[in-house]
C-alpha cells in the first residue's frame, strides 16, 4: 500500500507518527510539503496512490476528484468536522472507507485572544520597530472595561468569554437561538445581533461552517460597527462577508481585523489581509500544536492499521 500524506507544511509525518512499524506490511508513506489547487493536478498526484492522509481540510475531496482515483481505497482525515470537504456519500459509493481522528478544541481560543491582545496593543507593529532598531510607535488601548461581543456562544464562545471575564470586560453575545438561559450563568448578557455589533469594542465569531452560516456576518452587520471596533475570525472565512469586511478595513471604517481563516489557503501572495496596517493575519494556526498533531499522526496511524486488519477504526462514511 501506497500512503500520501498532504499538505505537510512543516515536515513533521515521521515526527509525530512511528510510520516504520507497518514497513514489513508493505505500507511506503509519501509525504508532501507543498499545496495543490488545481483538481487535476491533485488526481495526477495520487494516482498511484491507495490512501491519502489530510492535515485538517487542507485538501477536499469531492466527487469530481474521487471518481478519477480509482486505486484510492482510504482517506485518513484529521479533526472531526469533515463532512463539508469531503463528498462522503460519494466515498462510500466508490468503496473508499473514511475515518477521522479526535482533535482539540481549545487551540483556537489562544489564537482569538492573540489575534485581539495584538490589536488592541498593536504589537506586531511594535516587534517590527524594535527588531528593525526602532523604539515605540504607537499607543495602544486597554482591554479592561472594553465590550466583547461573541458571535457564537458554544465550545468555542464560552471559553472565549471566561477569559474576556479574567481582563474585567464586559461580553455579551448572539447567535441565532441564543438566550440569557444560557449565557447568564456564566455572567454574559444575550443581546440582539444588532446591539452586539453597535456596541461592542470588540467582536470575535465562533459558529461552526454550515449552510445557515454562510455571510452570517453581512455588510449591514459590519456597517454598524464602532469607527475603533475591532472583528476576528478564527472560525471559517466564509461566515463573514469577504468583500464588505476588507471595504471597511481600506476605507478605516473599523479599527482593525484579526484573522486566521481564508476563502482559499494558502493566502494569495496579492490578497489585501496581507498589506492592510490595520489586519493581523497569521496562517490558519488556530489548530496547529503539537497536541493536536499528536492525535492526528498518531491516530491516523492506528486508523490505517486497523485498516489493514480488516476492522477500521473511526469510520465517518
Amino acid at each position: 500500500m501506497r500512503l500520501a500524506v498532504l499538505d505537510d507544511y512543516q515536515s513533521v509525518t515521521f515526527r509525530f507518527a512511528d510510520w516504520a512499524r507497518l514497513a514489513n506490511q508493505g505500507v511506503s508513506v509519501v509525504p508532501f510539503a507543498d499545496h495543490v489547487n488545481d483538481p487535476d493536478a491533485l488526481v495526477a498526484r495520487l494516482s498511484d496512490f491507495d490512501a491519502v492522509m489530510r492535515v485538517r481540510e487542507r485538501t477536499e475531496f469531492p466527487v469530481a476528484v474521487l471518481n478519477k482515483l480509482p486505486r484510492l481505497k482510504l482517506i485518513l482525515a484529521t479533526g472531526i468536522r469533515n463532512a463539508d470537504s469531503i463528498d462522503l456519500h460519494a466515498a462510500r459509493a466508490l468503496g473508499i472507507t473514511v475515518c477521522n481522528t479526535e482533535a482539540l478544541q481549545r487551540e483556537t481560543v489562544e489564537v482569538t485572544w492573540g489575534l485581539l491582545i495584538s490589536l488592541f496593543r498593536g504589537l506586531p507593529r511594535e516587534m517590527v520597530s524594535l527588531r528593525s532598531g526602532g523604539w515605540q510607535l504607537g499607543i495602544g488601548r486597554r482591554m479592561t472595561g472594553k465590550t466583547l461581543g461573541v458571535v457564537g456562544f458554544g465550545t468555542m464562545g464560552i471559553p472565549v468569554a471566561r477569559v474576556a471575564k479574567a481582563f474585567e470586560m464586559e461580553v455579551q453575545a448572539w447567535s441565532p437561538n441564543l438566550t440569557s438561559v444560557r449565557t447568564d450563568p456564566h455572567g454574559v448578557k444575550a443581546v440582539s445581533k444588532e446591539e452586539l455589533f453597535a456596541t461592542s469594542d470588540a467582536i470575535t465569531v465562533h459558529v461552526p461552517m454550515s449552510p445557515a452560516t454562510r455571510g452570517l456576518v453581512g455588510r449591514e452587520d459590519i456597517a454598524l460597527m464602532k469607527l475603533d471596533a475591532v472583528i476576528i475570525n478564527t472560525s471559517r472565512a466564509p461566515i463573514i462577508d469577504q468583500a464588505a469586511v476588507i471595504e471597511a478595513l481600506q476605507q478605516k471604517r473599523i479599527g482593525g481585523m484579526g484573522v486566521d481563516v481564508y476563502d482559499s489557503e494558502p493566502l494569495a501572495q496579492d490578497h489585501p489581509y496581507r498589506h492592510l496596517v490595520n489586519v493581523v493575519a497569521t496562517p490558519h494556526i488556530g489548530y496547529v500544536t503539537e497536541e493536536n498533531y499528536r492525535l492526528f499522526f498518531g491516530q491516523s496511524l492506528e486508523n490505517l492499521e486497523a485498516f489493514l486488519k480488516g476492522a477500521p477504526l473511526r469510520v465517518i462514511n
